[in-house]
């Protein structure tokens, strides 16, 4: 009996067959790499208010014209001190006496000089008057009378400063003085602001400082982050044309308006100047932008659940918020959480708009 013969395939079909395996098998793996699915949280794009503002930590200073700096008026020395750093004074309340010995004794001097100065005025004008002298002697003698006044009522002003007081009622904010101690003629000795009167100084960078207008009104807040507290408004005063040099910043003043506790001077603030209100503005959550290299794109999804990366533009932040300026409209679905680990072309599983 003949043992049967296989049936024997050509060649040719069974390279088809492997061939179509292997083409379904690459089809079926490029499917999968080219719709890879990822779990998301999506959200759709509406339209809300956006308020842009410029932030920064400024310090509680003394306004402008409400802070007095009294010094000595002549070499002397210490003789008295009614007032501690800090005390609150009221107006002419004295401060710091100087000893007087030396100012009585200069009011004196001025006082002999001016009646020598009367009478050789008076001496030339008579001595013109009779033709014995040329009028230019008279001159003279006139000019050196005025000196002499003059030297006379600054012996007697500095007599009267001799005792420093108050010249508003204020705090005493610096006191650089010690029972006894030899002064200096200027030297910058008590420091008094009214304390009713303050501003708020921020700097900020020159970009933004660009953005900031006088009037444009501004919130206070002490603290950071999730224990930030709000403790008044205020309003722009005034934005320096200048940089400067410690900061790096362009110091802006805010003048105070309401606050909710009493502010020191020295204290640290921070503050929210609102430079622009937009009443239509697409507003999306920051997690939801992804940085590239040359500014940012957001995935927005389409309606078979593909992510799709497109470029837009950042108009301003605040918040966690971002506010979109070009390269979105109302309606669309985006990526948020999970947008950072996002392929282009992508299909986005687990979020729900």
């Amino acid at each position: 009996m003949r043992s049967p013969i296989p049936f024997a395939l050509p060649m040719s079909a069974l390279l088809f067959v492997v061939a179509c395996g292997a083409d379904k098998d690459d089809a079926a793996e490029e499917a999968a790499k080219v719709t890879p699915s990822v779990a998301a949280a999506v959200d759709t794009v509406r339209v809300g208010a956006f308020s842009e503002t410029v932030d920064g930590v400024g310090a509680v200073v003394a306004r402008t014209g409400h802070v007095a700096s009294l010094a000595a008026p002549a070499p002397t020395r210490i003789a008295k001190i009614y007032v501690a750093l800090g005390d609150h004074v009221a107006a002419n309340a004295p401060l710091v006496d100087f000893e007087q010995p030396a100012f009585d004794a200069a009011v004196a001097s001025a006082d002999a000089a001016l009646r020598a100065a009367e009478l050789a005025a008076a001496r030339a004008t008579r001595l013109v008057e009779a033709g014995v002298v040329p009028r230019k002697d008279a001159e003279a003698a006139t000019a050196d009378l005025e000196a002499a006044r003059l030297a006379a009522v600054t012996a007697r002003r500095a007599r009267e400063l001799a005792h420093v007081t108050a010249p508003f009622a204020g705090v005493v904010t610096r006191l650089s003085v010690a029972m006894g101690a030899n002064v200096d003629v200027g030297q910058p000795l008590v420091e008094i602001t009214d304390p009713s009167q303050l501003d708020v100084v921020v700097p900020v960078a020159p970009g933004d400082a660009g953005h900031i207008r006088a009037g444009q009104t501004a919130r206070l807040f002490e603290g950071t982050g999730a224990d930030t507290v709000a403790i008044g408004d205020a309003r722009v005063a005034d934005v320096s044309a200048v940089v400067d040099s410690l900061s790096r910043g362009v110091p802006v003043r805010l003048s105070l308006g309401r606050t909710a506790r009493v502010l020191r001077i020295g204290e640290s603030v921070f503050a929210r100047v609102l430079v622009s209100q937009h009443t239509n503005a697409i507003v999306i959550a920051d997690d939801a932008l992804v940085p590239t290299g040359e500014g940012f794109h957001v995935f927005v999804v389409d309606s078979a659940g593909v992510a799709h990366a497109r470029p837009v533009t950042v108009g301003a932040r605040m918040d966690h918020r971002i506010w979109v300026s070009e390269g979105l409209k109302a309606g669309e679905v985006i990526v948020t959480k999970g947008a950072y680990g996002m392929d282009e072309g992508a299909r986005v599983v687990g979020g729900k708009p």
